[in-house]
């Protein structure tokens, strides 16, 4: 009889356990589908400006070893 409950209380942990993935599985899969067609490259709206800029002027282009400078210094 205890061999019975126990093979009993086994099954019972082993079906919440798949449960509990299952759930979590077809969570995170939703999850996904909801950010897939999200587009976050967007134009912004209102009065945006641009914060940076890789060319000191306009008619003056930066040279590639101040580009490697910068691309250092902000530590990307």
């Amino acid at each position: 009889m205890s061999i019975f409950r126990t093979f009993l209380h086994i099954l019972k942990v082993l079906f919440i356990f798949v449960v509990c993935t299952l759930f979590f599985y077809f969570g995170l899969v939703w999850i996904n589908q909801e950010y897939e067609n999200y587009n976050r490259y967007n134009q912004p709206e209102g009065n945006a400006i641009k914060v940076s800029s890789t060319e000191k002027n306009a008619n003056q282009q930066v040279n590639i070893v101040e580009r490697i400078k910068l691309f250092y210094h902000q530590a990307e």
